[in-house]
């Protein structure tokens, strides 16, 4: 069999190309223990807003405390519609949905999360003082365009802090 030069180049330059992709992936995924973000907490969907976890959405202090906003998604609202948070201050948001899959995003930051039924996605950032928008974008049924909540975010020496939660719930 006769293999043209040219074809013989392509061929090694895909192999090494693929040799390079395969090697930097298992030196972050092995050395630098970055992996993708997984779904490791389970919730039952139908279920979700008797769980301990998401029977109060909004914001609360944890034992230790830290801030913690949750969420639950629904078409075609947000739970709870408005929030109010410190500035400067980290937020760990814990989400989920009770029907189909959502996109929780908070306009002009990095927050950013899926929201699929029968997971907690959970995601920590800071924020400046502002009013800040919460959208769904993704697709998620024909009142998708109205899917939306406020964040208001205030300076942390006027922020009301809620009471702590009894026990720390992850």
């Amino acid at each position: 069999m006769n293999i043209d030069l040219y074809e013989r180049i392509w061929m090694w330059g895909v192999g090494v190309v693929l040799a390079l992709f395969f090697t930097s992936t298992a030196v972050a995924a092995l050395g630098h223990q970055i992996h993708p973000p997984s779904h490791v907490e389970t919730i039952p969907p139908g279920q979700a807003l008797s769980d301990p976890r998401f029977r109060r959405q909004g914001v609360s202090l944890d034992q230790r405390g830290r801030v913690h906003a949750r969420v639950v998604g629904l078409m075609f609202t947000w739970l709870p519609p408005e929030m109010t948070l410190p500035a400067d201050t980290p937020v760990t948001f814990h989400l989920t949905s009770i029907d189909v899959i959502h996109g929780f995003q908070i306009v002009r930051t990095n927050g950013q999360s899926m929201v699929v039924p029968g997971y907690v996605s959970q995601f920590t950032t800071r924020f400046a003082a502002g009013e800040y928008l919460i959208a769904c974008n993704e697709y998620c049924g024909v009142g998708h365009h109205t899917m939306a909540a406020k964040l208001h975010v205030v300076p942390a020496s006027q922020w009301k802090s809620p009471a702590r939660e009894v026990a720390d719930v992850r």
